[in-house]
């Protein structure tokens, strides 16, 4: 694997939700009432400090317009060392 081997899952995916949520036009506030959970949860999910259940992550994914599957890809890309695309609509 090419990419950051130091970057664990749940790190990775954190800076795609915050890529994605700014991509977005969203704060954390609109993203948690948008998806029925704690902005201070949204804080801790980009900063790489709790994970969110596969429901949280189908929730967080239908706030932002986004299939789940994306959210997924975008951090395997993260991880792996790809340029990671935002859009990912």
């Amino acid at each position: 694997m090419s990419g950051d081997s130091t970057l664990a899952p749940h790190e990775a995916f954190g800076r795609c939700l915050r890529e994605v949520r700014r991509t977005a036009g969203m704060s954390q506030e609109q993203l948690g009432l948008e998806a029925d959970v704690q902005r201070n949860f949204i804080s801790l999910i980009e900063l790489g400090q709790n994970q969110p259940t596969i429901t949280t992550l189908f929730k967080l994914a239908k706030a932002l317009n986004v299939p789940a599957s994306a959210l997924v890809i975008s951090t395997e890309r993260l991880m792996a060392g790809e340029p990671n695309d935002s859009s990912l609509a």
